[in-house]
């Protein structure tokens, strides 16, 4: 199957003009094979590193002369995150020749990797996440519900078989555990982790409490948001954060927090096939975080996002905010025939009597709640994201 992936323009506009792009994003989200794709933007011949290859970390035992006897290529560094030290060297030799297109940097955004790379290569490299799937890359091919299934990484996504999907899910769950995380400097027992990510599993698209996850697992707080902090760096999980306004109401002020991928969070559930996941009492919360990891990929760079609660009950799953406004919500409920409350409507107001459309599955024809409330499809969602400014 060949996909075109959403983030090829804007990498591409990336790499005429920084010297180093960074495709920062969890393995086997397809950034190897991407960035072998970017030759032919370049027309420059590419090397292809691998640290963790010995035979390629050999090559590097005098990487300032191998980098300068390459000038012209393009060369690609993967699992960045092993090689820190290369940072201080990319800068020297990038600033020696600062022409576009010499290096691209693939690993996962850990805390080192980050922290390194914004405070040697400042001004030198741009950075784009790769994301999983998302429809509008598969959707002359396949299903959303299949999407939303087996999640975005592409050799899940790609299976013939739910159960060997559902089967290499475990196991990238279990190495991210057992091998990744500590590789980003998270040294914990995989058997915490994984209890940790079942517990996010069962409170997900719910606001966190720190003290209750705490408590269950016998660390502390601020232990918990460190290792949540490594998750998210590491893109497994999201929390989305509470928009604020000035009103006098009590406002919710934790995070909801998502495990990223759908496939992720029905694997680390049980869910194997879609009878599973239509008998599960939490596929609403698996349906709003499926809607919104869709809409992130294309969202424009000037859009924040965020949900809005008050403890009276009035919400709205997300807020999107332009210049720290909020211009348009979003309801997403999994059943076509939903009952809209008043709620809704009270928190356009809250907002600014800002639109709102209610995302349903699969509800065949939209219709206007009131004037201010339209309610479509997930199809047709991309459609008024469009017609509001929200996408690409």
């Amino acid at each position: 199957m060949s996909v075109v992936r959403i983030c090829r323009e804007h990498s591409e506009k990336l790499l005429s003009v920084f010297p180093c792009l960074a495709l920062l994003g969890p393995r086997q989200v397809g950034k190897t094979t991407f960035s072998k794709y970017l030759q032919e933007v370049t027309n420059k011949e590419i090397l292809y590193l691998d640290l963790e290859s010995l035979e390629d970390e050999k090559k590097l035992e005098n990487a300032e002369q191998y980098f300068n006897e390459r000038q012209g290529k393009l060369i690609i560094l993967d699992e960045i995150q092993r090689r820190p030290d290369l940072f201080p060297l990319l800068r020297s030799v990038i600033d020696k020749k600062k022409v576009p297109a010499r290096f691209i940097l693939l690993g996962s955004a850990s805390p080192e990797l980050l922290a390194k790379s914004s405070e040697t290569l400042a001004g030198r490299v741009a950075y784009k996440e790769m994301h999983p799937f998302c429809y509008t890359e598969i959707k002359e091919q396949h299903s959303f519900q299949k999407l939303w299934l087996r999640g975005g990484f592409p050799e899940f996504f790609l299976q013939e078989d739910d159960d060997i999907s559902f089967e290499m899910r475990q196991q990238f769950i279990q190495t991210y555990l057992e091998r990744e995380l500590p590789l980003l400097g998270l040294s914990v027992s995989p058997v915490l982790l994984r209890n940790l990510l079942r517990m996010l599993a069962a409170i997900h698209g719910q606001a966190v409490n720190y003290s209750k996850l705490g408590s269950a697992l016998g660390v502390q707080v601020n232990t918990i948001k460190r290792y949540l902090d490594y998750f998210e760096n590491a893109f497994l999980i999201r929390r989305l954060y509470p928009f604020y306004v000035n009103v006098k109401k009590r406002l919710v002020k934790a995070p909801k927090i998502y495990i990223r991928d759908t496939g992720l969070l029905h694997t680390l559930s049980g869910m194997h096939n879609y009878e599973d996941m239509e008998a599960n009492i939490d596929k609403g919360n698996s349906w709003e975080s499926f809607v919104l990891q869709q809409i992130i990929p294309v969202l424009k760079s000037t859009i924040e996002y965020y949900y809005y609660r008050t403890h009276d009950g009035t919400e709205l799953d997300v807020v999107f905010v332009r210049g720290g406004v909020p211009f348009l919500g979003l309801e997403i409920k999994l059943s076509n025939a939903h009952n809209i409350t008043k709620g809704t409507t009270i928190a356009s107001q809250d907002l600014g009597d800002i639109p709102v459309l209610v995302i349903t599955h699969s509800v065949q024809e939209d219709y206007m709640h009131n004037a201010k409330v339209r309610v479509t499809s997930f199809e047709r969602m991309f459609f008024w994201l469009g017609e509001y400014g929200v996408v690409e």
